[in-house]
C-alpha cells in the first residue's frame, strides 16, 4: 500500500525515531515515560494498532491488587517460597511506582482493601488459605514492611449482603484505580515529556537492514535504530517462540444500584471471578477457568456461558434478592504463560520485548515497561 506522506510527515513523523515502541498500553507508555526522563534527546515513537490501546490496558478492571492467599498458595505449589516473595515485592514496587508517576488523585486510587471470598462449598480450600494466614503474613512482611496483611474478614459478610458466602480474607493494602483516568495521565505524561504515539498503526513484520530496523506496518514503513515490543498477549503474534498464551477476559458493568454496599476489590475461586464498586455500580468479571482453551484468543468478544455464570453469580451471590441491570458488556486479552515471571529480554539484536504480565499489568505494568527500557539503555 503506497502511502502520500510529505516531507514533513516523512521527516517529523514517519522517519524520525530512535527508538519505536509497539504498543501504547501501561507498558510501552512505561517504557518510554523511562527513556525519556533518563535520555531526553532520545526521539521515542510508540506505535499502536488500536483507535485506542487494543490489549487490556485499558479494558481493565482496575485493582491495584497483589495476589490473594489462595493465589499465594497455587504459586507456592509450582515455584519456591523466594519467588512468591520476589513477585508479590515486584507487583507492590510497580504499583507504588504508578502511583509516584502519576498522583494518586489523577488515577483515582483508593486502598479500601481487597477481600477474598470463600462460598459454602469451599470450606477445605477456606481452611488451606486460613491455615496459612500467619505464614503468608509473616513471608510478606519482608516487602510490605506490616505484618498484618491478611486477615479474616467474617464480620463482613453480611453488611456486604452475600448470600452463600462462608469465609472471607481481607487484604487492608489493597486498592483500586479509574483504569480510564489512568491511562489518560500515563498519556498526558508521555506527550508532555516529547513522545509521539501514533494510533491505529498495526505492525505486521520487524526486519533489520543494516544499523536500522525496519517496521512493515498498516499505515506504511517504519525505521529506528532499536524497537521495544510491548504488546503483552499479542506479542506471539509477531514472535512465536515467546511463551506469551492469550487469555481472554470478560467484564460487565452494571447500571448504578441503589444503596450499594461493596466498597472494595473482591476475589473469589482463586481469583478467576473479580468484583469491584465503581461510580455506584458494580464490575464484575472472569470466568476464563470455564473453559480456557476457548478463552485462549486474540478475538475480543463474549461467550454465552460466561455472560450466563457471571449473570448467575451477580444475581444470587453478590447482590441476592435485588434487581441489577447490565449496563455494559467488555472484554480484554491479557498474556499469560506457565512462568509468573514476565519475559523481558532483547529477542533479536536490538528487539526487544517487556511481555506476559499475567493478568497483574495494573500492578506490574510500570516496573515491566523501566525494566526493559533499562536494557535498552545499557546497550547505548
Amino acid at each position: 500500500m503506497l502511502h502520500n506522506y510529505s516531507y514533513w510527515e516523512q521527516t517529523e513523523f514517519v522517519n524520525n525515531a530512535d527508538v519505536i515502541i509497539i504498543g501504547s498500553g501501561i507498558v510501552g507508555l512505561s517504557a518510554a515515560l523511562y527513556l525519556k526522563k533518563q535520555q531526553p534527546s532520545l526521539k521515542v515513537l510508540v506505535l499502536e494498532r488500536g483507535f485506542l490501546p487494543s490489549g487490556a490496558s485499558t479494558k481493565n478492571a482496575g485493582f491495584a491488587c497483589f495476589g490473594t492467599v489462595s493465589e499465594q498458595i497455587a504459586y507456592l505449589k509450582r515455584s519456591s517460597e523466594q519467588e512468591v516473595l520476589r513477585m508479590v515485592d515486584y507487583k507492590w514496587r510497580g504499583l507504588q511506582r504508578m502511583r509516584q508517576n502519576l498522583g494518586d488523585e489523577n488515577i483515582d486510587f483508593h486502598q479500601y482493601g481487597g477481600y477474598e471470598l470463600f462460598v459454602n462449598n469451599e470450606q477445605a480450600q477456606a481452611e488451606e488459605s486460613l491455615d496459612n494466614l500467619t505464614y503468608f503474613n509473616n513471608l510478606l512482611k519482608q516487602t510490605i514492611g506490616s505484618p498484618d496483611i491478611y486477615a479474616v474478614a467474617n464480620d463482613k459478610i453480611a453488611d456486604f449482603g452475600f448470600e452463600g458466602v462462608g469465609q472471607m480474607i481481607v487484604n487492608q493494602y489493597e486498592g483500586q484505580i479509574n483504569t480510564g483516568k489512568m491511562m489518560r495521565a500515563l498519556l498526558h505524561k508521555v506527550y508532555a515529556m516529547g513522545t509521539l504515539i501514533l494510533n491505529e498503526c498495526d505492525v505486521t513484520q520487524i526486519d533489520r537492514s543494516g544499523s536500522q530496523i525496519h517496521l512493515q506496518t498498516s499505515k506504511g514503513n517504519f525505521k529506528a535504530a532499536k524497537v521495544i515490543l510491548a504488546t503483552n498477549a499479542f506479542a506471539a503474534q509477531l514472535y512465536p517462540g515467546l511463551e506469551v498464551v492469550p487469555g481472554r477476559g470478560q467484564v460487565l458493568v452494571t447500571k448504578p444500584v441503589a444503596g450499594l454496599k461493596l466498597k472494595g476489590t473482591y476475589h473469589f475461586n482463586e481469583g478467576y471471578y473479580y468484583f469491584r464498586n465503581i461510580d455506584g455500580r458494580i464490575l464484575f468479571g472472569g470466568g476464563r477457568n470455564l473453559d480456557y482453551k476457548a478463552e485462549q484468543t486474540f478475538d475480543f468478544g463474549h461467550t454465552e456461558m460466561v455472560k450466563q455464570q457471571l449473570t448467575c453469580y451477580l444475581s444470587e451471590m453478590i447482590l441476592p434478592g435485588q434487581t441489577a441491570e447490565i449496563d455494559y458488556w467488555w472484554s480484554g486479552i491479557m498474556g499469560f504463560g506457565e512462568d509468573i515471571n514476565p519475559i523481558v529480554k532483547e529477542v533479536k539484536p536490538d528487539i526487544y520485548c517487556a511481555v506476559r504480565c499475567n493478568g497483574m499489568g495494573v500492578a506490574m505494568g510500570s516496573l515491566v515497561g523501566e525494566e526493559v527500557a533499562q536494557l535498552l539503555l545499557d546497550t547505548l
